[in-house]
């Protein structure tokens, strides 16, 4: 469970020829990286090495002590929008700190063995708040890509939109143009050629046009004046500072957890494979921790570049590690040359990227799901544009249990038997004058909890006048909690106010065993709980026998 998927390769033997297939993807991925990892790192909000510092930092580290064959790590879509509502917030030290906890996070996940956890958050819920990152991710290139002059880009969606009208008037024409060109060429060069990505095209061609023709918008070099290199360290790591910052980083741990554990079993279904899921967590946990320490952001399981890894015939993580070193040599010999790029070329770039999430696709599937589940989608997209991710996730989630539970409530029932009973053969057998009117028998169905104990009382409450002897039958309840133990114990309160025997039969395993827990089983005695509904009423009919002789008899 915990082996690196690279140790596990490597004993398995590992030949000349799968080398060249890793080197080969590795070097492909590591070109395709390069333009993704700059427009993602400025648009959260920070200079463009962070992005590259990030590909390489966790792209290298995953690859070493990941789960899975194929999964290429470094800058998210997904977690643009956490980071850059921490940069405007709080400043880059704040993210280092997140990035950091997440990491530690993430590690104690995948040493828990929980690794399976993060899948279990409801699919509505992911595609909302993916969807709606998609929206935000798209608004934030609109700056960009138009050239409009606005000092500091609200962080709200809202207030965004309020400053994008208020500055209309100061729209680029040239920067349009620009932007406009590098769209095409995004779109259109897969047509020419696959093995290079477009995204790559388009960055030297409008900053060699910028540059040779002297075309007048923002560069990065305009933005940035200069370029750092790692740096090793945190500064301002206070209680104070992890009590604040615990709500963001615990949103970059489920972000970061989903998306890589996600990527990972689409990589197992394209190799026929199976990752492993905690130590891939630890693997994410550890590169995000060196990544915040190393000058990086936030890392996660990119989708699209391990389909490319997979597509160039990458079949273990040595291609992963090529894949870092590529962009570490190009950073090192280009990394000057990346002024050059226009801002409105990353921003095309990103326009694409964000319409060719597949999220879209499963939004409009979703939109045919239960009503119920369509309510989640809808509440957490708009919660994630209008107000931020946080909040969106907690009230998904809050939102899915309470649906959750009203589904398990109306599944459980409780029902009055006795007219059922009486077509049985056996009961009629046992009864030939019928089962006296002094018998009230109840059946439960489905799992006995506090959204049922409720529906329980009302019933029973309904159905107890005229009573001697209640029967509760439990053999379709597979799990019962405190409060449902409650609604018994207050039920048996009842009985023994008004001198009505209670008795149990066919109770299941757990539910019995948290009777005997509280000590219920010895409160009413053993005697009246019954292996069959045909015990329960011997004993049922010879109580009303003797309370019709002698009506004072106590329980």
């Amino acid at each position: 469970m915990f082996t690196p998927k690279l140790l596990s390769v490597l004993k398995q033997g590992y030949s000349k020829k799968l080398f060249i297939k890793d080197l080969t993807a590795g070097f492909m991925v590591g070109i395709i990286t390069i333009p993704l990892s700059i427009a993602l790192a400025v648009s959260s909000g920070v200079s463009p090495e962070k992005g590259l510092y990030t590909s390489i930092i966790a792209g290298f580290i995953v690859s070493l002590l990941g789960g899975g064959r194929a999964q290429i790590s470094g800058p998210s879509a997904a977690l643009v929008i956490i980071i850059y509502d921490i940069i405007q917030s709080r400043g880059y030290s704040a993210l280092v700190a997140a990035t950091i906890m997440a990491g530690i996070m993430m590690i104690l996940l995948g040493l828990l063995k929980l690794g399976n956890v993060i899948k279990y958050i409801p699919y509505p819920i992911a595609t909302g708040f993916t969807s709606g990152i998609a929206v935000i991710l798209f608004s934030l290139q609109i700056k960009d890509f138009l050239g409009l002059k606005i000092d500091l880009l609200p962080s709200k969606f809202i207030p965004r939109l309020v400053e994008y009208a208020k500055s209309i008037h100061t729209v680029s024409v040239s920067s349009v143009i620009v932007g406009i060109i590098a769209l095409l060429i995004t779109l259109g060069w897969p047509y020419i050629s696959k093995k290079i990505p477009g995204s790559l095209i388009a960055m030297i061609i409008t900053a060699s046009a910028v540059r040779i023709l002297g075309i007048g918008v923002e560069t990065i070099g305009d933005r940035f004046n200069s370029l750092q290199s790692a740096s090793f360290g945190v500064s301002g790591f206070s209680l104070s500072t992890i009590a604040e910052l615990f709500p963001a980083a615990l949103t970059i741990a489920v972000l970061a957890g989903m998306e890589s554990l996600l990527t990972a079993t689409a990589a197992d279904g394209m190799l026929d494979d199976k990752h492993h899921s905690n130590m891939e967590l630890v693997a994410q946990g550890t590169a995000n921790i060196f990544s915040g320490l190393l000058g990086g952001i936030p890392a996660a399981g990119s989708m699209a570049r391990t389909t490319a890894n997979i597509r160039n015939g990458g079949r273990t993580p040595v291609a992963g590690i090529v894949h870092s070193l590529t962009v570490l040599a190009m950073m090192l010999l280009f990394m000057p040359l990346a002024k050059m790029i226009p801002m409105t070329t990353l921003a095309a770039i990103l326009m694409v990227e964000v319409c060719k999430m597949h999220e879209w696709r499963i939004f409009k599937s979703l939109l045919k799901a239960p009503k119920t589940d369509i309510a989640i989608l809808l509440a957490t997209f708009v919660l994630t544009i209008i107000l931020n991710l946080i909040v969106a996730i907690e009230f998904g989630l809050l939102m899915a249990a309470f649906l959750f539970m009203k589904r398990m409530a109306d599944m459980t029932r409780i029902e009055s038997i006795k007219d059922e009973l009486k077509c049985s053969s056996d009961i009629a057998l046992s009864n030939p004058d019928g089962i006296p009117k002094a018998i009230q028998i109840f059946q439960i169905y489905g799992p006995f909890f506090f959204g049922a104990a409720e529906k329980f009382m009302d019933t029973i409450q309904e159905n107890l006048d005229p009573t001697k002897v209640m029967i509760i039958r439990m053999r379709h309840v597979p799990f019962m909690d405190a409060t449902g133990y409650h609604a018994l114990f207050k039920t048996y309160s009842y009985c023994r106010k008004h001198r009505i025997l209670l008795l149990f039969t066919q109770v299941q395993p757990q539910p019995l065993e948290l009777m005997e827990r509280y000590g219920f089983i010895e409160l009413i005695s053993k005697d009246n709980f019954c292996d069959d509904i045909e015990q329960a009423l011997v004993r049922a009919n010879a109580y009303v026998e003797l309370q019709s002789l002698k009506n004072d008899i106590p329980l």
